[in-house]
């Protein structure tokens, strides 16, 4: 679960390129180490997810790669003004974000939905809305619809995507078999209110979403072939994707890669708390031990995305590169 405020994040990337100077040259050059500030950690990322999708697609020819948040990533540098990373954006296969016509004020984040709407003839985008005013649904779902978004609302009993909403936006019964047919979505990675894992597929199995992101977990169990076969076919009929949530930019000591004796600082790749949620903590994304548990070891956490069925992986804290650098109540 990811909410918070990403507004500042271009913001932040044009001061720290105007006080150190950093050039093009400067950030495409950094040396293959430790990235040592926000800039060459951004390029790092932009590897990261890069090298994700194509160990991702080796494995699973078609499987869809979808960064949510950090979108000035598609750019060159961080720097939409030195224009596309067409790379990076072709290694990926839709975009997801937060809070982008109702941030934590009720505002618009202008920035961002300008970087987006260069971008959604690339690729299909995602925005998941937290709209704890109900009389503002509405009205930011079709802010989203115009810009040409697939919106998921949520309002304030659903702030942990927990809940199944009762409305689905532009229902069809078209089959879905890739991301640019998408029109409508489930995102939901807290089934705690589901009483076993019987009940929770059986609500999934009977709804008429496009597509779900969910967690490849319920409760510690960890979910089979046989369960996504059940959730890829929507309640009409329909064929629809199953995507799993996979956090590449911090660690979660509930997951089943955690050792008990970690803690921050040991190793030495877990860097700092996680304001706002228990036991998660950032972590150096390019680090190889981290880099073994999310995609390349054999017990990888992709690996057993991918063995389990899913069409793909939803990479959540993508934007741990600035969060590395920065303290979030700068945000």
């Amino acid at each position: 679960m990811r909410i918070r405020v990403i507004a500042s994040l271009l913001f932040s990337f044009t001061l720290l390129c105007g006080f150190s100077r950093c050039s093009r040259k400067d950030v495409s050059t950094a040396k293959s180490d430790a990235p040592s500030n926000e800039a060459e950690a951004g390029v790092a990322m932009q590897k990261f997810v890069s090298q994700i999708s194509k160990f991702a697609k080796s494995q699973k020819p078609g499987f869809n790669i979808i960064p949510q948040n950090g979108s000035v990533l598609a750019y060159t540098n961080l720097n939409p003004k030195q224009g596309k990373n067409y790379e990076y954006i072709q290694s990926v296969d839709g975009f997801g974000v937060e809070e982008l016509f109702y941030t934590e004020d009720g505002s618009i984040d202008s920035a961002r939905v300008a970087l987006l709407d260069a971008l959604k003839n690339d690729r299909k985008i995602l925005v998941s809305e937290f709209i704890p005013d109900s009389e503002k649904i509405n009205r930011v779902a079709e802010q989203n619809l115009d810009a040409g978004f697939v919106p998921f609302i949520r309002m304030k009993s659903n702030y942990s995507y927990s809940h199944i909403p009762e409305r689905i936006r532009n229902q069809n019964q078209d089959d879905v078999t890739q991301m640019d047919q998408v029109r409508n979505y489930l995102y939901l990675i807290n089934p705690k209110e589901f009483e076993n894992k019987e009940a929770y597929l059986k609500a999934l199995s009977e709804t008429n979403f496009d597509l779900l992101i969910i967690d490849l977990f319920y409760d510690m169990q960890q979910l089979t072939k046989t369960d996504l076969e059940l959730l890829k076919t929507k309640s009409d009929g329909g064929k629809r994707l199953v995507i799993c949530y996979l956090n590449i930019g911090s660690a979660e000591k509930w997951r089943y890669y955690w050792n008990k004796s970690w803690k921050v600082g040991k190793p030495s790749w877990i860097k700092k708390n996680y304001a706002g949620y228990e036991g998660e903590y950032y972590v150096e994304f390019w680090d190889a031990e981290w880099k073994g548990i999310v995609f390349r070891g054999s017990d990888s956490y992709l690996r057993k995305i991918i063995n389990a069925g899913f069409d793909g992986a939803y990479l959540d804290n993508t934007e741990a590169y600035h969060y590395l650098f920065h303290d979030q109540e700068e945000n």
